[in-house]
Parts: structure tokens; C-alpha cells; sequence
């Protein structure tokens, strides 16, 4: 907090001989202020009671009366708090303190600060006035540019929550939230709201129709695998799989198992790629001594996938059978690395498959193998 350290070259005086008795023309008010260290001793030596609050009654000439405040039990006071003071920057500041004085002041010393602060309060007030009116217009500017730069780009929105609406709407900028009021807001920023409720409810409608559109792909799309895959039991399937199908009852996706396991049937001698990471980490745990008695939990389990870039005599081997054995098919080498959460330190597990897919219109025919070739080394982190 800023603080005033008045320095008196006044005759110091004590302080209760400042006192005066008024006439016709003057009053009687209270006068507070602070005595520093060096105005404690000096009124001890002045005969004062030498405390840092100090108060004094004088008489101020009515026609000074502008240097006075009353408070609600009557009570006239010398205007000395708050003080105001000129910063290096030639601002004036506001200090919620009563004067500190290296000595008892005078009387005539107390009205004279009196008399300064409140010529500097008025300068404090039109400071601030002119600090308002300067911070209104440069919002008002900046607001304006804004508005301008939103109407201007048709790619720009408001912020969806609140919704935008006729009279009220939020844009984003790099200084945060901007509300603008058609109600309160003048020039560009009054036509930001309805401009942007527009752009909003342009945004709802294309991406209704997008669903719409969605939906309808996706229903002509389940419709065409719907026909491929009937067609094909209708043909080829058990007579099992016929007659639930006669019966409306047959699963789409065993009809897409069905046909992935007639194209890729070439494929048989290959041990199939089975999701039970579960069971076969937990075996690969045990195996372990320092790990014999744990038990691996679903939600325990992590696997990462991800395609080999490089592959072994062994499986290039492997790939290129595939490719013969069935044509139309593109071949994939993977790896499935098995990882249990409860301790990271735990052995992992690398699985190499290779992963078969046949596109036949919209259906999506596969088969997953593992490499039949031992599995990579069990890996620790480190």
C-alpha cells in the first residue's frame, strides 16, 4: 500500500496545544492522522502523549467548510483520509491511510493538507473519468473489429453453448468470451447475434442432413450384404442355416462367417487366430516362476496391434502361399503384443499373425492365422 510521509519544518508544538476555541465563524472538527518514530518523540518531548494515532480538535472558518466531512453521528471531521498522491508516472493514487507526520503538525499545516487533498480527490475523480471513457472506447473498438472480422468470414461461429440466439450470442477471441446484446450493442456488433443464430441453425440443418444421409447409406449398404449374404445360403448353406433363413431368424454375421470360411478355405491348414489373450497370457505368466500363482483379469489385459514393415524368410514364406492359395485376397502380417496392467515389469507376450481380406462389394470377408512358427521372445521392461 502506497504511503505519504509529510516532513514538517514547522516549529513542532504539542498537540494538545493546537486546540482552539471557536467563534460565530468557525467549527469545531476532529482532525486524525499517524506520527511516525521520529513525530512519536517528538511530541513525548513536546510534552504529547507520544502514541502514532494522534487526534485533534480545531476550529476551521465556515468557509472552509468544503475541507470537512460529517459522519452519521455528527461528527465534523478534517478531510486528511483518504490521501491522494501524484505517482512518478503522474498518476494519482488513492491511499486508504490518515497522514504520517516526522512531527506534531500545526494547524494551519493540517488545513493546508487538507486543502491539497481535496484539490488532488478532484483530479483523482476526473483521472478516473478520463480513464473510463479512454478503457470504454478502446472496448468499443475492439468490439466494433470483432464484429466487423465475424460478419466478414463466413467460417467463424459462435460459441454453440449458450445457443446463439436473435438478441444474444458468444463469439470466441483471443482475449476470451465476447458477449454482444442486439439490445445494448450499436453499430456492426448489433447484427453480430442474428448473423450468428443464422450461421447456427445453417450448421443444425446440414447436419441433419448429413445423418439423414448417413442413415440412408448405411440402410442401402445393410440391405446389399443382407442380399449377398441370403443369396449365397440360399445357394450354399446348410440346410439348417436355409431353413432359419426361410424363417427370417438367420444372424447376418454367421452368413458372413459362412462365406469367409468357403473363400478362404484353402486357408484350413493354418491354425486360426483365436481372441483368448486372456487365457494364453495367463499361461505364458505361470511359466514364469516369479509370476506361477497370478491370475490375469479381462480388464488386466493389454493388447497392442500394429503391422509388421518387415517380415522373416519364414513368414515371407508364409505370405506368399497365402497370396496363391487364395488370389483375390490381401495379406497383412501383425503383431499382437500381450501385456498384463497389474505390473508393467511383467513378461510380455508377441503373437506374429497374418490377416487375410477378400472386399466383396460391401461385405468384408476375413481370416486371421497364426504365423505357424514359434512365437517372438517374451520381452521385460526394462
Amino acid at each position: 500500500m502506497d504511503r505519504t510521509l509529510l516532513v514538517v519544518a514547522d516549529r513542532p508544538a504539542p498537540v494538545t496545544a493546537l486546540a482552539s476555541q471557536p467563534d460565530a465563524s468557525t467549527i469545531a472538527v476532529v482532525a486524525s492522522f499517524r506520527l511516525s518514530e521520529a513525530g512519536r518523540k517528538a511530541s513525548l518531548l513536546a510534552g504529547g502523549n507520544g502514541k502514532q494515532g494522534q487526534t485533534l480538535t480545531l476550529s476551521v472558518p465556515t468557509t472552509r467548510l468544503h475541507l470537512v466531512q460529517v459522519d452519521g453521528d455528527g461528527t465534523a471531521r478534517l478531510r486528511l483520509r483518504p490521501q491522494f498522491q501524484v505517482r512518478p508516472d503522474q498518476r494519482i493514487v488513492r491511499i486508504d491511510e490518515s497522514p504520517e507526520y516526522d512531527t506534531p503538525p500545526s494547524s494551519e499545516r493540517l488545513l493546508q493538507d487538507a486543502a491539497r487533498n481535496h484539490q488532488m480527490e478532484a483530479a483523482y475523480r476526473a483521472q478516473g473519468t478520463a480513464m473510463r471513457a479512454t478503457r470504454d472506447e478502446t472496448s468499443r473498438t475492439w468490439r466494433d473489429s470483432v464484429a466487423v472480422a465475424f460478419l466478414a468470414d463466413p467460417e467463424r461461429r459462435a460459441l454453440p453453448h449458450p445457443s446463439p440466439t436473435s438478441r444474444r450470442c458468444v463469439v470466441p477471441t483471443e482475449r476470451g468470451r465476447l458477449t454482444f446484446d442486439a439490445s445494448r450493442d450499436r453499430g456492426a456488433a448489433r447484427d453480430v447475434p442474428r448473423e450468428a443464430q443464422r450461421r447456427f441453425l445453417a450448421d443444425l440443418q446440414a447436419r441433419r442432413a448429413r445423418t439423414a444421409e448417413a442413415q440412408q447409406a448405411f440402410h442401402v449398404t445393410h440391405s446389399e450384404k443382407q442380399r449377398l449374404v441370403h443369396a449365397w445360403i440360399a445357394e450354399h448353406g446348410s440346410p439348417d442355416q436355409r431353413e432359419r433363413l426361410a424363417a427370417g431368424v438367420l444372424p447376418l454375421e454367421e452368413g458372413t462367417a459362412a462365406m469367409a470360411a468357403d473363400r478362404f478355405r484353402a486357408l484350413d491348414h493354418l491354425p486360426p487366430y483365436v481372441p483368448d489373450g486372456v487365457e494364453r497370457l495367463q499361461a505364458h505368466l505361470r511359466s514364469h516362476v516369479a509370476f506361477a500363482e497370478v491370475t490375469v483379469a479381462p480388464d488386466t489385459l493389454r493388447v497392442v496391434t500394429r503391422e509388421l514393415p518387415t517380415a522373416t524368410a519364414g513368414q515371407w514364406a508364409v505370405l506368399q502361399q497365402m497370396r496363391q492359395a487364395v488370389p483375390d485376397a490381401q495379406v497383412f502380417l501383425r503383431e499382437r503384443t500381450l501385456a498384463w496392467t497389474v505390473d508393467l515389469k511383467a513378461p510380455r507376450l508377441r503373437l506374429v499373425t497374418v490377416l487375410a481380406v477378400i472386399k466383396d462389394g460391401p461385405l468384408t470377408l476375413r481370416r486371421e492365422c497364426l504365423m505357424p512358427e514359434a512365437p517372438s521372445p517374451a520381452v521385460h521392461e526394462s
